[in-house]
């Protein structure tokens, strides 16, 4: 059994998931797309363009992505985040400032809330939704 997180972007988001892919995997290590294939003219069920099934990498991890058109009554939402454990204060810092910058959204600032309420994540922690809707948590483990 394998599990993966797929990822539709759909509403506004729906044409930025090559822009987004191409953004994730430059800013997290040991990250590459692995696949593409995006719908072909007078292909049922989606626009020429669009993914409609893509495999990317970050960190070695495995996504699966694909865009939709049609008007979903949904998109991303911040109840479902990819969690990122960084061992680095600098490497926190730079990826939550990539993330959460250009149209992003901080929903809880990277600071260090040791002994102040930690969130029982780790010693400095942060939470921003991208400029794609894409919701991240990221923790300082030492």
């Amino acid at each position: 059994m394998k599990i993966s997180t797929f990822l539709t972007f759909v509403g506004d988001n729906c044409g930025k998931a090559t822009e987004a892919i191409n953004f994730y995997t430059a800013i997290f290590p040991n990250s590459e797309v692995k696949r593409i294939v995006n719908y072909a003219e007078g292909e049922p069920g989606g626009t020429p363009g669009l993914i409609k099934f893509g495999v990317f990498t970050l960190n070695g991890t495995e996504y699966l992505v694909s865009e939709s058109n049609y008007k979903h009554n949904w998109s991303f939402t911040p109840g479902v985040s990819i969690f990122i454990s960084c061992e680095l204060e600098d490497q926190i810092e730079i990826l939550f400032e990539k993330l959460s910058g250009e149209g992003g959204q901080v929903m809880v600032p990277l600071d260090n809330y040791a002994g102040d309420g930690d969130y029982g994540f780790g010693e400095k922690f942060g939470w921003c939704v991208d400029k794609y809707g894409v919701s991240w948590q990221l923790v300082l483990l030492r």
